[in-house]
């Protein structure tokens, strides 16, 4: 599992480079239009989804488990689905969708670090990411009249902090195919 993902790094690094241009969006225009947030959520959660699938087909094996991902990214998919198919919908609603779809995404997150953690010693940057994702979907919930405003703060925060991590752990896993494609390469020589 850790070479199928190792040679895939680079979703990881896109997924989060995506994260941190969504909260950069969210920070410097807060407040020009809810449908605005409703779009870039949307398209967060569907590139977001389809990166997950792709990373989780790609780095498949036949005796390690890959749904947890697969299923995060079919979450974050039909997350962004329906954000695109009613636009119109209330902030609370759309808080909602944010909320359960970050916990949800969060849960998967964890379970897949704890298989990655069997390969990597002391990993610790997707299991972080996945509790991130959890408080921010918690907050959600625990505070839905604090009004969309706060929303938009709270999800430019966490795009942040989670794509840096998703980043950080692509660059680490880059290193690690490349110090594996070096051993293979000076194997068959």
């Amino acid at each position: 599992m850790l070479i199928s993902l190792a040679r895939n790094w680079w979703v990881l690094l896109v997924r989060g480079l995506l994260a941190i241009l969504l909260g950069f969006l969210a920070l410097a225009w807060p407040g020009p239009t809810l449908y605005a947030i409703i779009i870039m959520f949307g398209a967060f959660a569907l590139v977001d989804g389809v990166f997950a699938v792709m990373a989780a087909l790609l780095g498949r094996t036949g005796r390690i488990p890959w749904w947890t991902m697969l299923v995060e990214g079919v979450l974050g998919i039909g997350a962004g689905v329906v954000t695109f198919a009613w636009p119109g919908v209330t902030g609370l609603v759309l808080l909602y969708v944010i909320a359960f779809w970050s916990v949800a995404t969060g849960i998967f997150e964890i379970a897949a670090a704890i298989r990655l953690r069997r390969e990597i010693a002391g990993e610790l940057l997707l299991a972080l990411g996945g509790m991130l994702s959890i408080l921010f979907g918690i907050l959600l919930l625990v505070y839905p009249a604090k009004g969309i405003l706060a929303v938009v703060w709270l999800i430019g925060v966490y795009a942040i902090l989670f794509g840096g991590m998703l980043v950080a752990l692509g660059a680490r896993l880059r290193s690690i195919w490349k110090r594996h494609h070096a051993l293979v390469v000076s194997e068959n020589s």
